[in-house]
């Protein structure tokens, strides 16, 4: 039953999400090292070695690509699993004490999510 649950959520989520559309890869890594935009690096190493201190709190992003699916990715980024302190970057409703400048509104396009996403499926 529980297994049934975890996977009623999974489908939740990728209806939650509008279909993908076609993400650059190249927008995508240029999104995640920077710190005002993605603000990845805060939280998570990427094979990314002109950026300096990158964060440790999120898993490490070296070979993301090989253990997910580019709509599987996009997906985590979009909603943000629920035992995660990741934010969901296109959810902008249901929190609470959220600062002025992104009140109702989402961290990411869409667009930049699918650019995120596949960026990160290179990562094999």
């Amino acid at each position: 039953m529980r297994d049934l649950r975890a996977w009623g959520f999974v489908l939740a989520l990728f209806a939650a999400v509008p279909a993908a559309a076609e993400g650059d890869p190249v927008r995508g890594r240029a999104i995640v090292a920077n710190r005002q935009v993605g603000l990845c690096l805060l939280c998570h190493r990427a094979p990314i070695p002109e950026e300096r201190f990158q964060g440790d709190l999120g898993p490490d992003l070296a070979g993301v690509g090989s253990r997910y699916t580019t709509d599987m990715l996009r997906q985590r980024i979009a909603q943000s699993p629920r035992d995660s302190i990741m934010p969901a970057y296109l959810r902008s409703d249901g929190f609470e004490r959220v600062g002025a400048q992104w009140r109702g509104r989402p961290i990411l396009t869409p667009q930049q999510v699918d650019d995120v996403a596949a960026y990160l499926s290179t990562l094999k």
